[in-house]
């Protein structure tokens, strides 16, 4: 069974920054794609970055050039760098991976809360 364990969160003032990490429980070398997704309270979870094992990124609007999706597959590990954040970018992140087949894995999540 695949495990994901998020780390990393917490609480940070606006403009601050903070990584996540995402450890997997076996080889993300498994996995055709990992990213982080975002939960805020009252709205729907939305991707916020993804990495395929090529090393292609994708991030929406709302936080490319403030966030870094990197992945070290020694470490079987994938980090969020989140720099410059706002108000706005509090919510749970998950994260996600995506095997050959298809089938969805996530983890448990991390708070990020961005309050002065």
């Amino acid at each position: 069974q695949v495990q994901l364990v998020e780390s990393g969160g917490g609480l940070v003032q606006p403009g601050g920054s903070l990584r996540l990490s995402c450890a997997a429980s076996g080889s993300i070398t498994n996995f055709n794609a990992m990213g982080w997704y975002r939960q805020a309270l009252g709205k729907e979870r939305s991707l916020v970055a993804r990495i395929t094992t090529g090393g292609y990124t994708y991030y929406p609007n709302s936080v490319k050039g403030r966030f870094t999706i990197t992945r070290d597959n020694a470490k079987n590990t994938v980090y969020l760098q989140m720099n410059s954040l706002k108000p706005e970018d509090t919510a749970v992140y998950y994260c996600n991976a995506r095997d050959i087949l298809g089938v969805n894995y996530s983890g448990q999540g991390t708070q990020v809360t961005v309050s002065s």
